[in-house]
């Protein structure tokens, strides 16, 4: 007789993890063997338990959905995912699909998706829900930035003024504005005002 799909669910609000354990605790072919509040925790917890499946919420403390899996693939590549979202962060679940997520739903979905997911995923299947599907076409992920970028943006949120940037990184201002001009091309924003907006709504530097 073939065993249980084991699954863990990783989620930082106690009333998914209760919620989707007592959904799939249900499902005669599967079986929670663990849970995680926080992206730490999902690491460790699938590290020690070695689920078939992880349900993991994007959005976590500690460790961001994305940061947790690209750790839990580099430990243990076998390891199906499926990530989890209540929120437009396009770039988040690219990213996660990116890193080699089987599968990515939102928690807006039918239980009866989200089972049939995790079987096909158990199964070596990819699956992405047709409203993902439809996110990441309306709202494409934004051009990747590089690390220094990255800086910049990151002061730019915090309301630096050029010179500013330029003197905390140690370089020219005509170089930081030519950076910034660069970003904003990358982020598809046109102010300081909306690339700020697009940052924290797409988790830019989350990611």
């Amino acid at each position: 007789m073939k065993s249980k799909i084991s699954v863990l669910v990783a989620d930082d609000h106690a009333v998914v993890r209760i919620g989707l354990s007592a959904l799939l605790g249900t499902e005669p072919d599967i079986s929670v063997v663990g849970v995680a509040k926080d992206g730490e925790e999902a690491v460790s917890e699938t590290l020690r338990l070695k689920p078939d499946v992880v349900v993991m919420d994007i959005m976590m403390p500690k460790k961001t959905g994305v940061e947790a899996t690209a750790d839990i693939l580099a430990a243990l590549p076998e390891t199906r995912i499926i990530v989890l979202t209540t929120f437009s962060a396009s770039d988040a679940i690219a990213r996660a699909l990116e890193l080699g997520a089987a599968g990515a739903v939102m928690k807006t979905a039918e239980d009866a998706e989200l089972v049939s997911m995790i079987r096909a995923v158990a199964s070596g299947g990819r699956v992405i829900s047709d409203e993902i599907k439809k996110l990441l076409a309306e709202d494409p992920p934004a051009e990747k930035l590089t690390s220094r970028q990255r800086e910049i943006l990151e002061s730019v949120t915090r309301g630096l003024t050029n010179a500013d940037i330029a003197k905390q990184l140690g370089l020219r201002e005509q170089s930081v504005k030519e950076a910034i001009s660069s970003i904003f091309a990358k982020i598809d924003a046109s102010n300081r005002s909306e690339a700020v907006a697009i940052t924290l709504r797409k988790l830019l530097l989350k990611v």
